[in-house]
């Protein structure tokens, strides 16, 4: 069952990329990207800080 949802294809991601094209627009999606990357960017510095205070204890 897992497999199957590992399994995307070209065409797959092809398709979800049109889509997310259609639903949002060309201008919105750079700062989607933006608001994503600053997310995954916080993320990580959390996830850090996290193990500098438990190295401190």
């Amino acid at each position: 069952m897992t497999t199957v949802l590992l399994a995307i294809g070209p065409w797959q991601i092809a398709v979800i990329a049109v889509l997310i094209l259609l639903m949002f627009g060309g201008k919105k999606i750079p700062e989607l990207m933006r608001g994503l990357g600053k997310g995954v960017s916080e993320f990580k510095k959390g996830k850090d800080g996290e193990k500098e205070k438990k190295q401190d204890d």
